[in-house]
């Protein structure tokens, strides 16, 4: 299909997929809990850095992560002590365990006790055209306390070659508008044309299929490849695409 044909299938699909329906399954429900910008932050943030494997247990494991932190992130983060770590100890989801979740809850704390919070941490560092320096730039802030290094894998940088799936996903929830319910919109500091698609093995496989993606690994390289081919058909708001990208592959097995 012509790029007209394209931008009308997948505008269409994007209708089908961005609605309060996609909470019930997706872990963007974990953020809709909560009213107060900050606590909306900080569960997205923590339910962005657990989103990998099933989505079922993405959701169950949020959702502890949430009852540790009295349901209350942002009062949590305020009040962390090194006394917090042995209540935090048992958490997991694969990988990412309580000494890393430990580490993560001081270093919000950090955030907005020195730093203004997360969107200004982000938004200090959002100087270009799209959003991957700004996620490096962060990192260094994230980690710039003394930290285990094995937590350093769970935040990626997108200048050594990751797609940063998640923090992309991240960002697109505070950054986009809440028009129909699903993202948020809470964070005005960063333009929506600045964002990249969650770029994972289903977003990358439908990209493939339409043509709007060549490269084979889901990297670095591959996501400025699908973000220049969806911004030719939202310059505005290329990262509306994911909806349909992931839509189409989760649910349709395109």
């Amino acid at each position: 299909m012509n790029r007209t044909e394209l931008k009308q299938f997948l505008d269409a699909k994007v209708l089908e997929y961005e609605h309060p329906k996609f909470l019930e399954t997706d872990p963007i429900q974990i953020p809709h809990k909560f009213s107060r910008k900050e606590d909306i932050e900080i569960s997205a943030f923590l339910t962005a850095t657990i989103a990998w494997g099933n989505r079922k247990s993405i959701i169950n494991n949020a959702n502890k992560l949430m009852d540790l932190m009295g349901n209350s992130p942002y009062d949590y983060v305020l009040e962390y002590t090194k006394d917090n770590n042995e209540e935090l100890s048992a958490f997991v989801h694969r990988t990412f365990n309580g000494e890393d979740l430990g580490y993560f809850i001081k270093s919000l704390q950090n955030i907005y006790l020195n730093h203004g919070g997360l969107e200004a941490v982000f938004a200090k560092h959002a100087t270009g055209e799209n959003m991957q320096t700004a996620i490096s730039g962060f990192k260094k802030v994230f980690f710039e306390l003394s930290h285990p290094s094995r937590t350093q894998k769970h935040v990626s940088d997108p200048l050594k070659g990751s797609a940063a799936k998640r923090i992309n996903m991240f960002l697109r929830w505070m950054v986009r508008s809440n028009a129909t319910s699903v993202d948020f919109g809470i964070w005005t500091s960063i333009n929506p044309s600045q964002l990249s698609c969650p770029l994972d093995v289903h977003s990358g496989n439908v990209g493939r299929k339409l043509k709007l993606l060549t490269r084979k690994q889901n990297d670095a390289k591959a996501l400025a490849e699908l973000d220049k081919n969806l911004r030719k058909l939202d310059p505005n708001d290329p990262v509306k695409y994911d909806f349909a990208l992931f839509g189409l592959g989760v649910f349709e097995k395109f």
